[in-house]
């Protein structure tokens, strides 16, 4: 078994959509990013790569790499999944939080939960996303960003 922990966190800019778990989510500002920005696949991805023992995800997918720009991260953890299976490893379970102030993702979670295990293969129930907020405190409790975490259980 191996484990593997990822984290993420991007501003939030108007004039983007703002894209979590694959999901579009209804918001008056979007994350600003070389990709779609989407800081919970992103963290997610990280996780896998480190539990794999592989290069961490701005390696895999370098910023300023044109096939990269506005790139969807769910195609993007697709890929990862399929590198980690590649490496004789299959995905047990990922555990993750969104942090934010705003907006409420708990009408979102199933859906992304969904996006996610479809991307892995894995089955939705082994894969879990909670939000949390800071009460008004930091970067994201001022509504300036979204950050997120996530662990990921590997086997051989």
């Amino acid at each position: 078994m191996r484990v593997g922990i990822g984290y993420d966190l991007h501003p939030l800019v108007k004039g983007r959509k703002l894209i979590l778990g694959g999901v579009e989510i209804s918001f008056e500002m979007g994350l600003d990013g070389y990709s779609d920005a989407d800081v919970l696949v992103h963290a997610i991805i990280d996780a896998l790569l480190g539990g794999a023992a592989l290069p961490d995800i701005g390696q895999q997918f370098p910023t300023g790499d044109p096939q990269h720009k506005g790139a969807s991260s769910i195609h993007l953890l697709g890929h990862v999944g399929r590198l980690v299976a590649s490496r004789g490893y299959r995905v047990n379970n990922i555990d993750s939080v969104l942090i934010a102030q705003a907006p409420m993702i708990a009408p979102y979670v199933n859906e992304m939960r969904t996006k996610i295990a479809a991307a892995l293969r894995m089955d939705v129930e082994d894969v879990m996303i909670k939000g949390k907020s800071t009460d008004g405190l930091g970067v994201t409790g001022r509504g300036e960003g979204i950050a997120a975490e996530a662990v990921a259980l590997l086997s051989e």
